[in-house]
């Protein structure tokens, strides 16, 4: 899942970068309202976190010009514990959720995963589609109750296409949200994971949970527990 912030808080900016980062999000990052607003509409993004207090363009604006683009990807803004009508005001604009100033780790990356799931249709952390069953806190896949192993890139294309289930998804598309911006992109690559997928997740070949749809991308083909 690919993630813009838009802090011009240094330090802070870089904290969340690297939290999620841990997390296993792609990251992008911008230190000011109008970097972030092109970024916002420009790239490929799964969710934007957004700081309402912006000295250019305020959070306020760049919502609703990523909105008035026709972005639909959910928006978490970071807000000062006294900015209750700044916060009412980007709420109304499109933002989705809120976290207050100062902020406890742990509770940021719920809401990011929270507004992750509710985006894909997904009630819980723990996915579940026929035998499989993806804890997206954990970041890990079972099988009938066993532990199937994977690298961070096998986890971040079955993620995706799991939280898009039923969707045709293009290896542009999935370059686009497992890459950050700046990291050379190779289709060749998405063939790859695809198929040390299947042979993790279906070493029988009888279950066949990855479509591949000649000339489009892949669809993940069973049905959502």
């Amino acid at each position: 899942m690919r993630l813009l912030i838009i802090e011009d808080e240094t330090a802070l900016l870089e904290q969340l970068a690297s939290l999620l980062e841990k997390e296993g999000f792609t990251v992008e990052r911008a230190a000011n309202g109008e970097d972030g607003g092109w970024m916002a509409c420009e790239f490929a993004l799964d969710l934007a976190i957004i700081d309402i207090g912006l000295p250019d363009v305020s959070g306020v604006d760049v919502i609703r010009k990523l909105r008035g683009e026709g972005k639909a990807y959910p928006v978490l803004i970071l807000t000062a514990r006294d900015g209750w009508r700044a916060k009412v005001e980007a709420l109304e604009a499109g933002a989705d959720d809120y976290v207050v100033k100062p902020f406890h780790e742990e509770e940021l990356l719920a809401r990011v995963r929270a507004l992750l799931r509710r985006a894909s249709g997904w009630a819980s952390a723990a996915i579940s589609s026929g035998p499989f069953t993806l804890d997206t806190r954990a970041k890990s896949l079972e099988r009938d109750g066993d532990a199937i192993e994977l690298t961070a890139y096998e986890y971040k294309v079955l993620e995706y296409l799991l939280m898009h289930a039923g969707e045709v998804i293009s290896k542009t598309r999935l370059s686009e949200h497992i890459y950050d911006e700046e990291t050379e992109r190779d289709s060749n690559v998405i063939e790859v994971f695809v198929r040390r997928l299947r042979a993790k997740l279906d070493p029988e070949e009888t279950l066949n949970p990855i479509d591949t749809l000649r000339g489009q991308g892949y669809r993940w083909s069973l049905p959502r527990g």
